[in-house]
């Protein structure tokens, strides 16, 4: 999905992709032809089978850890049951607990660590590379991601020139879904900007229906909500300078960024359970409420990236109709474009790892997922009819247009302790904020305290 555990030290990636470009990407995604809910079988491969030579790997046990669950996991399940046919292998599974990396170390000092993980944050690979926990990527992965991923994505996979990760999975985090009948109900049209999102929140409520849902239970949510503000407020330089701690949490552009954010948090009755009932909330509660009710559902937008459709998907929303979406708005001169990602990495260097790494590699793989819904490949030779709808084909091609002019979410370039564990550093404190949007110079203390401790600064 997601955006779990965060750290990163190296070269950033926040994809910055204009307002108009995004805009032009998403327009006449609300309705018409292919409204699929993301349950459809997925197109032909952009590679064929027989094009993608992979060993026989019969007899051979393969172990993949990834925090997914859910319907996430039953998608990833899809594509190693292929490559189990193609190879002979057996793929288990394995469940891992956030933070993943600490898992990874739990079952390294036990002696039983997994063939591959899926990771969810470019600084797990840094600081697993770091541990020498990591198997280079093969000849055969390398040249798939040469001939499939632009130099950006691989580089994202790489540490200190060596590459370890293949990026299987990426992440629009920038959009806002949204209940296409309770907006028609409330005459609600989409908004551009920050100033034209609150009014139209107001325009919802009076209509009776609390205008936004927020997953507060999970603090990634909610850095993802600063991120997004910040980048369109601040700009990417500040950004770049954040994410590194280059400047403190104390800075001006911070406390402009929280006030920003506070005209929505400061408001309880434009979130769906106020701020107590938005930290109860989950994010795939926080996607689900927005699309049951018909026009009365418990919010009427939410906040979150190209993967709500998962979510979507089990409901009875149909995406294109009843569930549509648009671009974060723009509170600077541009509508920010977020994006995370998952990168396969082998831990043994073993023939099955190497060849699965070879595989996620590949448009074959990807096109399975694709297929599934709630899914984006940075795979730039997948083919597009793979996606189940066209809201996710013009989100995908958004995210591939914008070339290696991007930049990860921040907190997943941010030390683990700081940026990626729950109940703690950026996590919590902006759960507190979302309780007392009012306090936005303790929140920064707080951060800034918290980040120091973390950057060791």
């Amino acid at each position: 999905m997601r955006t779990t555990l965060r750290t990163r030290r190296a070269a950033p990636a926040v994809v910055t992709v204009t307002a108009l470009t995004l805009a032009l990407a998403l327009a006449g995604c609300g309705g018409g032809e292919d409204t699929g809910e993301g349950t459809r079988e997925p197109g032909p491969p952009a590679t064929s089978s027989g094009s993608l030579k992979l060993p026989s790997l019969k007899g051979e046990k393969i172990e993949v850890a990834a925090v997914w669950t859910g319907p996430e996991q039953e998608n990833f399940t899809k594509v190693l049951k292929e490559f189990e046919k193609r190879t002979g292998a057996t793929v288990t599974f394995v469940p891992a607990q956030d933070p993943i990396v600490n898992f990874l170390g739990t079952k390294i000092a036990g002696g039983s660590p997994p063939d591959v993980a899926m990771l969810p944050q470019v600084g797990a690979i840094q600081q697993a590379a770091a541990q020498k926990w990591l198997k280079p990527a093969g000849p055969d992965a390398q040249a798939q991601l040469a001939a499939n991923y632009s130099k950006g994505w691989r580089d994202l996979g790489a540490v200190d020139g060596t590459q370890y990760g293949v990026y299987f999975k990426a992440a629009n985090k920038s959009l806002v879904w949204y209940n296409n009948a309770a907006f028609e109900n409330a005459g609600a049209t989409e908004p551009k900007t920050w100033k034209e999102f609150l009014t139209t929140a107001e325009t919802i409520s009076a209509s009776g229906v609390t205008p936004v849902s927020v997953g507060g239970a999970d603090g990634w949510t909610l850095t993802d909500w600063f991120e997004n503000v910040y980048l369109s407020q601040a700009g990417p330089a500040k950004y770049d300078q954040l994410a590194k701690h280059e400047i403190k949490w104390t800075d001006a552009s911070v406390t402009q960024a929280l006030t920003t954010l506070a005209e929505l948090f400061g408001k309880p009755e434009l979130i769906a359970g106020g701020a107590a009932g938005a930290l109860q909330t989950e994010f795939p509660a926080s996607v689900t409420q927005t699309f049951t009710g018909g026009d009365q559902p418990k919010g009427a937008m939410v906040f979150e990236g190209d993967f709500s459709a998962v979510n979507i998907a089990q409901t009875s929303a149909k995406i294109g109709t009843d569930a549509k979406v648009f671009p974060f708005p723009a509170v600077g001169s541009t509508s920010p474009v977020v994006t995370g990602g998952d990168a396969a990495v082998a831990l043994k260097d073993t023939k099955g790892a190497q060849a699965l790494l070879t595989f996620l590699a590949s448009p074959d793989a990807a096109a399975i997922w694709a297929g599934a819904g709630g899914f984006l490949s940075p795979n730039k030779n997948m083919d597009p009819g793979a996606y189940p709808n066209d809201v996710q084909r013009e989100i995908a091609k958004a995210l591939l247009e914008s070339g290696d002019d991007f930049r990860f979410d921040m907190s997943d370039q941010m030390p683990q302790s700081f940026g990626g564990t729950p109940g703690k550093g950026e996590w919590k404190a902006l759960q507190d904020f979302l309780k007392n949007p009012k306090d936005i110079a303790g929140t920064q203390a707080r951060l800034e305290a918290d980040a120091a401790k973390a950057y060791k600064n």
